[in-house]
């Protein structure tokens, strides 16, 4: 059945079930203190809670929530918060970054944290780059420990958007970690860590629970007593948990929320929606032509009815992506007239066929457009099984691509399938989300740097199109020595210009920064009222869900 249908009837049944009666069905598992969420969509768990390897998946909060970062950003706020680290200052001339630690941290196993710590984490990144997922030892050449609590980490280079990658990197315990023979591969399945969810009280192929840290650094926090994970296939699964009250927090897509879900529950069931996340894209894979053609590249664009996608798609939850593919996460730094600028986001049936003819990609005798050679242009577009949302967009896509003559398919892998061809640029076309920053540098650097760049089948953090700019180039390293504010608008203005220009992803709409959340037996979720932080357990990359799980608590 195709997807639409799919979640056709879904939308149905829960709205069925979502008739405000005052009453909901009894939880069967609900546990006193014990935080039910979905944030992975798995079908099975695999115990693996490494926080370093890019080579698996590590389950959720190994990132920041079982392990912790030196300061987590808060993208609410667009402010740093201290938290294994306590403060920070430049020192010769930019060239030497010394942050102080906390005092009076101690590991899970009650061993002490200190400077040590930090040193043995940023000397196991460079001994084994596969762990290198932030690229630190690209402008790092040595870290040393000054006392027990002081770590001066010298750069080699200035490069002040480093702090940003070094303020988030989880630390791992030199004593628990230094004879781990192979680092990158280790599951970690009995994690020592500072975070306050350090327990693995349970793990089995369809659940598992993380128990609270008893002597976490934050005294009587966190408020928790523990997490449950139940494994959820896809959306439509997790949703139908969430209308049922078997979860208390859900990072998921779901359609027509108010109807489906808030109507349940008025008086406890809740979402925040802020379009805060990471843009939303269709990849086209560089390396491949035609897709090195900008022409190319900016037809592909054209043909996509964005207003269609979003309603197909998102239902409204967000609103077609401008040409500069900046979310609300960057409002103070977009430049209107350069969004303005970019007429190739805009649907354009008629100006995408003149583009495709324009680089020789004339339709055959079938209404097929070809290469030069006469070999049909016939693409598969990847996304992910059970993301519902991702899988409808790509039909809204592949219907606009075939109108203009590209053959295209709608193409879903697991999770862990996509992942990996995506990684390693195993695809033709694929959607897939961006990285995100306390500036525009480290979203444009993963779209359009040549230092991104890696060759087809080694895989990469990002940058899964590989798509180097030499202009982009400049401007990503002048902003590199920049410290001024004023200095530094300018050239964020400049790397909008320039992805504007050249067009080397196409982006699709910011993602909402999805979050769902019962107040039945928990409190204290961030929200539109209280907007303290991200909602979304989905926003762990530089630790920012740490403030919300320690910061909920029960009824």
């Amino acid at each position: 059945m195709p997807s639409t249908s799919r979640a056709t009837i879904l939308l149905l049944g829960l709205a069925l079930w979502s008739v405000p009666t005052g009453c909901a069905r009894p939880r069967p598992t609900a546990t006193e203190g014990v935080l039910v969420v979905s944030q992975e969509m798995q079908s099975s768990w695999v115990r693996n809670f490494n926080p370093l390897t890019t080579a698996t998946a590590a389950r959720w909060p190994t990132l920041a929530g079982i392990y912790e970062p030196l300061f987590v950003f808060n993208s609410v706020r667009t402010e740093y918060v201290p938290w294994l680290g306590v403060s920070y200052e430049w020192r010769d001339a930019r060239r030497v970054l010394r942050i102080v630690t906390r005092d009076s941290v101690r590991w899970s196993d009650g061993t002490p944290f200190t400077s040590k710590d930090v040193v043995f984490t940023f000397e196991l990144l460079k001994r084994h780059r596969a762990l290198d997922r932030r690229g630190v030892w690209a402008f790092l050449s040595r870290i040393d420990a000054v006392d027990a609590r002081t770590v001066d980490l010298t750069f080699s280079r200035v490069f002040v958007p480093g702090f940003d990658e070094i303020a988030a990197q989880p630390i791992v315990p030199e004593h628990a970690w230094r004879d781990v023979v192979d680092p990158v591969a280790y599951a970690n399945e009995h994690p020592v860590a500072t975070g306050p969810f350090t327990e693995v009280r349970v793990f089995r192929n369809q659940i598992y629970e993380l128990g609270r840290n008893p002597d976490y650094w934050q005294k009587g926090r966190p408020y928790i007593d523990a997490l449950r994970f139940p494994a959820y296939p896809s959306n439509d699964r997790a949703n139908m948990a969430l209308v049922f009250d078997e979860l208390d927090w859900a990072g998921n897509f779901i359609p027509s929320v108010d109807r489906v879900y808030v109507a349940r529950q008025p008086d406890a069931h809740r979402y925040w929606f802020p379009l805060t996340g990471s843009s939303i894209f269709l990849y086209a894979n560089t390396s491949r032509p035609p897709f090195d053609d900008v022409r190319v590249r900016k037809a592909l664009s054209m043909a996509i009815d964005r207003e269609l996608l979003v309603e197909v798609a998102l239902y409204r939850y967000s609103r077609p992506a401008d040409a500069t593919a900046l979310s609300d996460g960057y409002a103070a730094w977009r430049d209107s007239v350069i969004a303005a600028s970019g007429d190739w986001v805009r649907y354009d049936p008629a100006a995408a066929e003149q583009l495709l003819d324009e680089a020789g990609l004339r339709r055959d005798a079938q209404g097929v457009r070809c290469l030069p050679d006469g070999t049909p242009l016939s693409y598969d577009i990847l996304c992910v099984s059970g993301w519902s949302d991702w899988v409808r967009a790509a039909q809204v896509i592949a219907r606009g691509l075939s109108a203009v003559g590209v053959t295209s398919n709608v193409r879903t892998n697991d999770f862990s399938a996509w992942f990996q061809r995506v990684q390693e640029g195993q695809f033709d076309l694929s959607l897939g989300w961006s990285f995100e920053g306390p500036t525009p540098y480290l979203f444009y650097r993963w779209l359009m740097s040549s230092a991104t760049v890696k060759p087809v089948g080694e895989a990469t953090m990002g940058n899964w199109h590989r798509y180097g700019s030499a202009t982009a180039d400049s401007v990503l390293d002048a902003f590199e020595r920049e410290a001024d504010p004023a200095e530094q608008r300018r050239l964020a203005d400049e790397m909008q210009r320039t992805f504007v220009r050249e067009a080397p992803a196409i982006p699709l709409y910011p993602n909402p920064s999805w979050a769902e959340y019962s107040l039945a037996r928990f409190t204290g979720f961030p929200s539109a009222e209280d907007p303290y932080a991200d909602p979304s357990p989905n926003k762990f990359d530089r630790g920012e869900c740490l403030l919300v799980l320690t910061t909920v608590r029960p009824r």
